[in-house]
């Protein structure tokens, strides 16, 4: 897809993939990873029960603006992974896929978002000066909450 950019992440734990899968598996522990600025929080009522075909609602806030998220777990394979796509959202495209690999007794979480801006060359503008900055923020902020809550044993 043009202008389509990637963004790929890995985290490793010394825990067990069943243990950290079980945790990615429990949409409410989103709002756990997530910078607090973003105001993210899950509009479908919890628990949501997780599986391929499941749609779940959002709001988050973009420079001080509500917008609306929703996502489709296209895939799911329990524990080694599962997909999440924007069918309504700030993206044009967004496709994140999660994988679990386990790695001497721990997990090696892997995450490889592919994603396109609208508005065409404001978009890739934009992707310059903030929005591929600001993806990787969350996901540095995201494997470090992840490192807390899943302490070396």
């Amino acid at each position: 897809m043009r202008g389509e950019h990637e963004l790929k992440t890995t985290t490793t734990l010394s825990m067990p993939i069943d243990e950290v899968f079980a945790f990615f598996s429990e949409a409410g522990n989103l709002e756990r990873v997530t910078p607090p600025e973003l105001g993210f929080q899950i509009d479908t009522p919890l628990p949501i029960e997780m599986g391929k075909g499941t749609l779940i609602e959002y709001t988050l806030r973009l420079f001080g603006f509500p917008i609306r998220w929703r996502t489709l777990i296209s895939e799911w394979n329990p524990p080694h992974g599962f997909v999440d796509e924007q069918l309504k959202g700030p993206y044009r495209f967004w496709h994140h896929t999660h994988t679990f690999r386990e790695d001497d007794g721990g997990t090696v979480i892997g995450d490889e978002v592919r994603y396109a801006l609208p508005f065409g060359p404001l978009g890739r503008v934009a992707h310059g000066l903030y929005v591929r900055r600001d993806l990787e923020r969350i996901f540095e902020y995201r494997s470090e909450v992840i490192a807390q809550i899943f302490p070396d044993r």
